[in-house]
């Protein structure tokens, strides 16, 4: 929606500096590490088994591997698979706080699913850095990396204490930040907020999907492309065995969208066609014309070409709240007030829907638990 956008877009500018601090080395203490580290958008199959798919170390390497290479005898470094091809060098220091999250993650007994669940997130959020913040300026006087000026959001983690994730001080400590992140009865908040092991049924969801449960981001898309790398780090950093090859890749969420079921009406039909049609469109803020729309525009525009007229925005108002979806229903999500909500698509069916999700994703088909809080509104009948 638009109002929602303003953050979002404020947001890609520093996530955009942030890919530089993982493939440039950047003196401690520059701006450039902030949390976020990628603007990428080529879309990376998730998997539903503790497994790397042969298609995502394509997507990320042109090639099946997933080896960890040292970059110069005696350096330290390591070379891991990064976003889009990209080779990352990952130093000591960065090494050492994937350790911190291995250890805390073993020592609670989190399968190696859950704990390279976390390394994508910390490489996402702040590219294995500790990063203080301005904004909070206490965590400018402890011992940090570097810089992040997400919000209030410090540490590896790139977790708010506004929000009830800890002190500055406990996020500005790389065990905090794991153990916050996986939660669970031994975990610092006891729920609130939740971590991974308080996500029910976080093992099933695909990994970007479980990290996305805990981080609630703004680009829930981006957390996928760091599982070659969190992987190569597991089975390197952590002294195990790399994580097997899944059987066979299953589809990509936006590559083969699936089909319009035969038994639908002429109407939802028509919505999904046009839907379909829409994807790799662009979000743009406040737009309404044909791929350059932002979410709402997107949806008012799917509807308009199969005849159905709903409002600019607060488009649900059209319709009327449903507990059994069906395909071209409305998704809302991201609740921002009473009856209110900050993300709208259109329902695809089997956990998925079409949305114009924000300005780095565009719009695409994804996963309907990539954001929060979602609710289902019809303006149709139920065939």
């Amino acid at each position: 929606m638009p109002a929602a956008a303003l953050a979002t877009i404020a947001k890609a500018r520093l996530v955009q500096r942030a890919l530089a601090a993982l493939v440039v080395a950047v003196p401690v203490g520059m701006a450039a590490l902030v949390g976020g580290t990628s603007l990428l958008v080529t879309h990376v199959v998730e998997t539903n088994t503790a497994c790397v798919a042969a298609s995502q170390d394509i997507a990320f390497t042109g090639k099946a591997s997933r080896r960890v290479i040292p970059t110069g005898k005696g350096s330290g470094a390591i070379s891991v698979p990064g976003p889009d091809g990209i080779s990352l060098t990952i130093d000591q220091r960065q090494q050492s706080i994937a350790a911190t999250y291995i250890s805390v993650g073993s020592n609670l007994g989190v399968p190696a699913r859950g704990i390279e669940i976390s390394l994508m997130v910390a490489l996402q959020e702040s590219g294995l850095r500790m990063l203080a913040n301005p904004v909070v300026p206490s965590s400018l006087s402890m011992p940090n990396d570097g810089l992040g000026y997400d919000h209030d959001s410090l540490g590896s983690a790139q977790q708010r204490p506004s929000a009830g994730w800890g002190s500055a001080r406990q996020l500005m400590t790389p065990a905090y930040d794991a153990r916050a992140f996986f939660g669970g009865p031994q975990g610092p908040n006891h729920g609130t907020p939740r971590g991974l092991l308080d996500v029910p049924g976080w093992a099933s969801l695909g990994l970007g999907a479980a990290a996305q449960a805990v981080q609630v981001s703004a680009f829930p898309e981006l957390y996928e492309r760091w599982a070659p790398a969190a992987a190569a780090l597991l089975a390197s950093v952590g002294g195990q065995a790399g994580l097997q090859d899944c059987p066979a890749p299953g589809p990509s969420d936006n590559s083969a969208a699936p089909g319009i079921p035969a038994h639908l009406s002429a109407a939802r039909k028509a919505i999904l066609r046009y839907a379909q049609e829409g994807v790799g469109g662009s979000y743009i803020w406040g737009g309404t014309a044909f791929k350059a729309w932002d979410c709402s525009g997107y949806v008012q525009w799917v509807y308009a070409q199969a005849g159905i007229r709903l409002p600019r925005t607060e488009q649900w108002q059209a319709g009327r709240a449903t507990f059994t979806p069906q395909p071209g229903d409305l998704v809302v999500q991201n609740p921002d007030g009473p009856n209110h909500w900050a993300h709208i698509g259109i329902y695809a069916g089997n956990g998925m829907m079409y949305s114009a999700l924000n300005p780095s994703a565009g719009t695409l088909l994804h996963p309907v638990s990539w954001n929060t809080g979602s609710q289902y509104f019809t303006v149709l009948g139920q065939k």
